[in-house]
């Protein structure tokens, strides 16, 4: 069962929280704020408001359907119970997804992750996208229309990103579906900035040699 969370003891931080809660404020912080103070529904405004984003987050993270909604309730949990522990020091979406982080890294070591050969996974990658290439270019038939197309492309980028670490994974949903900077990203996932930059650097490679001769077409 939820506990109430206790005012915290650094006089600064204490005085924020009664300064927030006394706001008519619905900023994350000042919801966030409430909750320390045991307010239950500030805890369900803050619930509903990251449940979309986390659950998309972890889902494409985890890509395990059944440990979504484990590393969801777990996250919720953490962060009603260590509310009163955020010092301000980032954005509240930060902290959050942060602990999101390492509550799916936890779930996700009770599994083998699959770990394929960059060379030969871009190779074979790289070679399935040039013969597609070169079947549409030889094809009597009519090339497939835009819609159909950016569909086949975006299948083919779930295909790849889902073959890549849950490291790889994790920047490339945080840079593109969540528009996080790499600071911020590093904060999330507790590395240097240019530990961020390198995964990226990877990860893209990754996806340019999938689509090949066709990355031009990506919306």
């Amino acid at each position: 069962m939820l506990k109430r969370s206790q005012t915290p003891a650094d006089p600064h931080a204490a005085k924020a929280v009664r300064r927030a809660i006394d706001a008519d404020d619905d900023s994350d912080a000042a919801v966030l704020a409430r909750v320390a103070a045991g307010d239950r529904v500030a805890f369900e405004t803050l619930y509903r408001r990251y449940f979309p984003r986390l659950h998309r987050f972890l889902e494409r993270m985890t890509r395990r359907p059944h440990l979504v909604e484990e590393a969801l309730n777990d996250t919720m949990l953490v962060v009603w119970r260590k509310a009163a522990s955020f010092t301000a020091q980032s954005q509240v979406s930060t902290w959050v997804f942060a602990i999101a982080y390492r509550k799916a890294l936890k779930a996700m070591q009770r599994f083998d992750e699959p770990v394929a050969d960059d060379d030969d996974d871009e190779e074979s990658a790289g070679g399935m996208a040039q013969r597609q290439s070169e079947d549409h270019a030889q094809s009597p038939f009519p090339a497939p229309d835009a819609a159909l197309l950016q569909q086949q492309l975006r299948a083919a980028l779930q295909v790849a990103v889902a073959r890549m670490s849950v490291e790889h994974r994790a920047v490339i949903e945080l840079t593109y579906y969540h528009g996080c900077p790499y600071g911020e990203i590093a904060d999330i996932m507790g590395c240097p900035v240019d530990t961020v930059k390198t995964r990226m650097f990877h990860a893209r490679r990754r996806l340019r040699n999938l689509i090949g001769p066709r990355r031009e077409d990506l919306p």
